[in-house]
């Protein structure tokens, strides 16, 4: 369910992108959340006080920023391959058929396989791809031309 059908959970208001089939979420702990067209996702409340704490992402990308204060500790995107744990303030997360990409613009991200048994953390400009096997996650610095791709669907 794409979060236009949840647009006031967890002290969050959806907001369109004119022109675009893009939206924005907005959460009053001052997380932004642009999704890409299509993008499949639920915002989540885990500890039901109120505040989003949480994105379960099923297909397609989401681009999420904080503040420069930081996320909150505990924040995730959760895809079929992996979790994201933010540690920073500006990441991408794709999740497409068989596979979950994470790449970091700014600040720094905690990415596991779902399963924990793996886990490596992204410093900015660094991205993995999590596939569903169990081989070692590999950290790469993205090149400009993958990275120019992902923010471009969110017409950055």
């Amino acid at each position: 369910m794409p979060a236009s059908a949840q647009s006031n959970t967890g002290g969050c208001a959806l907001e369109q992108v004119g022109g675009t089939e893009r939206h924005i979420v907005r959460c009053d702990s001052g997380l932004s959340i642009i999704a890409e067209a299509g993008a499949q996702y639920n915002l989540l409340d885990r500890d039901s006080n109120g505040q989003t704490d949480a994105v379960k992402l099923d297909g397609k990308a989401l681009m999420l920023e904080f503040p420069d204060g930081g996320a909150p500790a505990g924040f995730e995107v959760i895809t079929p391959q992996a979790i994201a744990a933010v540690r920073g303030t500006i990441w991408m997360v794709d999740a497409e058929a068989g596979q979950t990409s994470v790449f970091v613009r700014r600040g720094s991200v905690a990415v596991t396989r779902t399963d924990g048994e793996q886990g490596v953390t992204l410093a900015p400009g660094d991205g993995v791809d999590v596939g569903a096997g169990s081989g070692p996650l590999t950290v790469r610095q993205w090149p400009a031309a993958r990275v120019a791709a992902m923010m471009a669907r969110f017409g950055q």
